[in-house]
């Protein structure tokens, strides 16, 4: 997958998330345009291949905010990391107009928590600036009984959507949502079959980090994320999406050297 300067062919690579939101669901995520050039140069040190900026929180029972206001939280920390650092730079919106933004302001990619269906213009804007972009399945409803039929299926069609409007099949990647429209027991039957998505033949994003599925506190939940962390890993999928990234770059490294042996 290219993203842009940055071509990804094997192996698994953090994006590292950097939240310009004052609500996001884990506080160690959240960051001030004062500080996030701070966490940013950590990550990139501690082997973020990717980051991923937020300016709107998707948690559980969140308040959407309106793309005026995500542009304004997001716009120049994105200009400020693309002048500073050689990393490529994803945000994560549903709105076109946030993505047109941020797609103005230097950033590679557009993380799109309604896999291009919430707005409508969301895919030809990415396909004029030649941006990559992620999609994750989303669904207004919970899934209710299997869900790899309506996962599959709205993934698909997504990608479809994205390839019909000019964006290139070497910058897409998939998302499978976990957290999203889905049961506990529905996210860990995503997360333990989470290769079956790759027969649609893009690369993978695992987003688990840290998420309420674990149970518990969201402060105690570094270790089962890094297990997730580690199964991606021996899955092939190419990237994983998380707040913490040395740990999860050292869960990686020993997955795949136990993997080996």
């Amino acid at each position: 997958m290219i993203i842009g300067n940055r071509s990804f062919e094997c192996g698994t690579h953090v994006m590292a998330i950097i939240n310009l939101t004052p609500d996001s669901f884990w506080q160690g995520s959240r960051q001030t345009a004062k500080s996030a050039l701070a966490a940013v140069e950590r990550a990139v040190t501690e082997g973020a291949a990717i980051i991923d900026i937020g300016a709107q929180s998707t948690r559980p029972g969140y308040s959407e905010v309106s793309a005026d206001e995500e542009i304004s939280r997001f716009l120049q920390t994105v200009k400020e990391i693309k002048r500073n650092f050689d990393v490529p730079v994803s945000v994560d919106t549903y709105f076109s107009r946030s993505a047109r933004a941020a797609l103005d302001a230097g950033a590679d990619m557009i993380n799109d928590v309604w896999g291009l269906t919430h707005d409508h213009d969301m895919a030809q804007i990415i396909s004029e600036y030649g941006a990559a972009v992620c999609i994750m399945h989303n669904a207004a409803k919970p899934i209710e009984g299997d869900i790899w039929p309506p996962v599959l299926g709205f993934l698909e069609k997504s990608a479809k959507l994205a390839v019909d409007a000019g964006i290139a099949k070497d910058k897409i990647c998939l998302d499978g949502g976990i957290g999203f429209a889905k049961s506990r027991e529905q996210n860990f039957e995503l997360l333990n079959g989470y290769e079956r998505l790759a027969s649609l033949g893009y690369p993978l994003l695992l987003g688990a980090s840290r998420k309420s599925m674990f149970g518990g506190k969201v402060e105690d939940r570094l270790a089962p994320t890094l297990e997730a962390t580690k199964l991606a890993a021996v899955k092939g999928i190419m990237f994983v999406r998380v707040h913490d990234v040395k740990e999860n770059v050292a869960a990686i490294r020993e997955a795949l050297q136990s993997y080996g042996e």
